[in-house]
């Protein structure tokens, strides 16, 4: 179990006192719902927290497969995280567990469900309502059926665990037709199962933002704030910084309240700069409080 002695030189943490000096900071309010994900931030785990704060974002995204593993944080490493956090006055907004394969694919499975469930624990731990992760490709329910069947009974288990455990998993959008994501999520039958949105992946696979939204309405529980662009010349979709897409978060965001979001917007990709990280708080700050 890692606890206190331990979190100074677990890989990628620090504690507070360790931060280093660099300030990105941004002018203005912070916003209630701007968070930042710690696995895009160039830097440390600690220095991406001591970011958010200084971007004025109100919580951060947490990487459970780098920054800590669910299943080794004792509780004195909790109660000094969520310190951490307190003295930013930052929340844990979700709990991202990107796993190396999806819940469709049969090697590895058990372990792979028992792991989201350990991050499940995690995130209630941290008071924090969602765990992050894809579905993975799901079978045709016409002609693979098997394969579907295991899969709505694996979505149902975890639907039914984040019901117990007090965190519920959100699949973010991928490649899917979202029409086909929300029917396989509305297959639960006792538990429940929310989406995380990424605007930039279904734009790279060519579905429609607003449409995704309408299908997928309340149960949006994270927006991923990702662009993205159709490369004609490459014949394939690409995500982009913040702006250089086609991604209208003003609209997307429009379109949410009709749904009485209340979840985060969490800014950062695998290859954000620090740069384009200010950048893009600044942006969806302007959009959230117009």
């Amino acid at each position: 179990m890692v606890a206190l002695d331990c979190l100074k030189s677990w890989p990628g943490v620090m504690i507070a006192t360790d931060m280093p000096a660099q300030t990105i900071s941004t002018s203005g309010r912070r916003s209630r719902s701007l968070s930042l994900r710690t696995d895009a931030y160039p830097g440390n785990f600690a220095s991406a927290i001591r970011a958010a704060a200084e971007l004025n974002a109100a919580g951060v995204q947490i990487d459970a497969r780098n920054h800590f593993r669910p299943s080794e944080l004792s509780d004195t490493a909790i109660r000094q995280l969520r310190k951490m956090l307190d003295d930013l006055d930052l929340r844990v907004t979700a709990v991202r567990f990107p796993t190396r394969r999806g819940y469709d694919v049969a090697e590895g499975l058990e372990a792979r469900i028992d792991a989201t469930k350990a991050a499940m624990r995690l995130a209630h731990r941290l008071d924090c309502p969602t765990v992050i992760n894809s579905a993975g490709n799901i079978p045709d329910a016409q002609t693979q059926s098997d394969a579907y069947e295991q899969m709505t009974q694996v979505i149902d288990d975890l639907g039914r665990a984040g019901t117990h455990l007090g965190a519920f998993l959100a699949v973010e959008t991928d490649g899917q037709d979202p029409q086909i994501l929300d029917a396989l999520l509305s297959s639960t039958t006792d538990g429940y199962v929310a989406v995380c949105l990424n605007p930039g992946r279904l734009i790279i696979n060519r579905h429609s933002v607003p449409a995704a939204v309408k299908t997928f309405g309340s149960r949006i529980a994270s927006v991923s704030v990702v662009d993205g662009v159709i490369d004609l010349a490459a014949g394939r979709g690409i995500e982009v910084p913040l702006g250089q897409g086609i991604a209208d978060f003003g609209e997307i965001v429009a379109h949410l309240q009709q749904h009485h979001y209340s979840g985060d917007f969490a800014i950062g990709r695998s290859d954000t700069t620090v740069g384009e990280l200010r950048t893009d708080a600044q942006y969806m700050q302007t959009i959230l409080a117009g």
